[in-house]
């Protein structure tokens, strides 16, 4: 028989906090995003390692009268995104969405309905101001000192890696720079939220900026990549490497507007 104290206690809700990422949607053709999604991550499966994301339409080039969902949300979770709802969307198109299984968020990011039931707020009578408190005392060296260990890192983190990467093998640097003491092999791949920095040979696929920062870049000492790309922006070798990087010290960055962005490789150290 179970226990009486527990009869309450089959389910919970408790506040919680959830890091997910937008996807800015410009265009509602599942064929034109699946082409562009190919193009900015080469075909990748499972890039997005499964993390939700928030599908926002404020930067649709034209209101399209319907949406193909299905196709839609199959494509992004070819990649491993879960979508789990949208925001900015034109009126007639929310009940779509709903039927879809996606949550209508309003410009908030927070719902933009209250649930049924949920309690109404009712005005209340400001309370009397209460008398000022005596100063707290200093609090000890001990409370101080777990504080600030508490306190999230204003940098984001770099991974480091001392060993060479082999053919199949692949590392992402998730929310931070990415450093490679030991170089790469063709057939490896590397990805990092923010720059790759490789001290050895780059011989197979580096993907910066992997989360749309234009301002990532990728420094080598040993340049030989089959594929390259910032924030989506990408460059292969088919036909060689350029011989004024080949075997040397580059680096790759963007170039140009937000509009309009350039794939730029040039010497470290340019003669």
């Amino acid at each position: 028989m179970a226990d009486a104290s527990l009869q309450g206690k089959l389910i919970e809700f408790k506040g919680a906090s959830l890091a997910v990422m937008t996807a800015s949607l410009r265009d509602t053709d599942a064929v034109r995003l699946a082409d562009a999604l190919h193009m900015m991550l080469g075909g990748m499966p499972d890039f997005f390692a499964g993390e939700p994301a928030i599908l926002d339409f404020a930067q649709l080039a034209s209101t399209p009268d319907r949406v193909d969902w299905t196709a839609i949300l199959s494509l992004l979770r070819r990649y491993q995104v879960q979508p789990i709802g949208v925001r900015h969307l034109p009126d007639h198109l929310v009940e779509g969405a709903r039927r879809a299984g996606l949550a209508v968020l309003g410009s908030d990011g927070l719902s933009a309905e209250r649930p049924l039931g949920a309690p109404q707020a009712m005005p209340q009578t400001p309370p009397p101001a209460p008398a000022p408190a005596p100063a707290p005392a200093e609090p000890p060296a001990a409370i101080l000192a777990a504080a600030a260990a508490a306190e999230p890192p204003g940098v984001a983190p770099t991974l480091i890696v001392d060993r060479p990467l082999r053919s199949g093998q692949q590392v992402y640097a998730k929310g931070g720079d990415l450093v490679l003491l030991a170089g790469m092999s063709p057939g490896s791949e590397i990805i990092a939220d923010g720059s790759i920095h490789c001290y050895g040979p780059l011989r197979g696929r580096a993907l910066a900026g992997a989360r749309g920062d234009t301002s990532a870049r990728i420094f080598s000492t040993n340049f030989g990549p089959e594929l390259v790309s910032i924030a989506g922006v990408y460059r292969t070798f088919e036909r060689g490497i350029p011989q004024s990087v080949g075997g040397r010290g580059a680096q790759v960055r963007l170039t140009g507007t937000d509009n309009l962005h350039t794939l730029e490789i040039t010497p470290l150290q340019p003669s």
